[in-house]
């Protein structure tokens, strides 16, 4: 488990910022996500999913769409730890990912690969650079499709693209349409605004 976070803790000062460390045990093996809106240099989309006891994650920059065969780019970032299903708060400057962070949606997934009952399917589908899973979350629902396409200087390149079922809604744009926190109702700007006030934007000011 150490190894799998070694990149994440590497870039981050837990003395500055209120990330989760990492060290606080696990959140739970349940299959769950998360994805996060976060306004740091780049307003984008952190697509996380609880595969072997971390939180395989993916920027997306415009965010998962509910078209059926509608493809979005996705970078695959560090593993994260599953403590940051719920981080919900401010990156203060000077760190890694700075900006504020909201959780935009959340819930379970389940596998729809054909050896989906293989606890370790997940993990070996991920490595082969494609993966078909089910979400159940609060905004969105149904199959999606994640095949790695490249490596370059950015990382791995992915598509993460919505499978053509009964949850597929072309009318849907729920990134514009339903744009608050799935577990405070805040804004982005809400967030920042009341992490500022209560003191926690940085935690070297305390």
């Amino acid at each position: 488990m150490s190894e799998k976070l070694a990149s994440y803790k590497r870039k981050r000062d837990f003395r500055k910022t209120g990330e989760p460390s990492g060290n606080g045990g696990l959140a739970g093996s349940r299959p769950i996500f998360v994805i996060q809106k976060h306004d740091a240099s780049n307003l984008h989309y952190d697509f996380r999913l609880n595969i072997g006891g971390v939180l395989k994650s993916w920027a997306v920059p415009k965010g998962l769409s509910t078209a059926a065969g509608e493809k979005r780019l996705a970078i695959r970032t560090e593993d994260h730890p599953l403590e940051y299903v719920d981080f919900e708060g401010i990156i203060p400057e000077g760190q890694y990912g700075a900006g504020t962070v909201m959780v935009w949606d959340t819930g379970a997934f389940s596998s729809l690969e054909e050896d989906g009952a293989d606890p370790g399917t997940l993990e070996k589908h991920l490595e082969a650079g494609k993966l078909k899973i089910e979400l159940a979350g609060e905004k969105l629902q149904g199959g999606y499709s994640l095949v790695r396409m490249e490596t370059g200087e950015s990382g791995e390149q992915w598509l993460i693209i919505k499978m053509d079922d009964s949850q597929a809604d072309a009318r849907r744009n729920p990134v514009s349409t339903e744009p608050d926190s799935v577990i405070s109702g805040r804004s982005l700007k809400e967030i920042a605004r009341d992490e500022e006030e209560s003191g926690h934007a940085d935690k070297s000011s305390r």
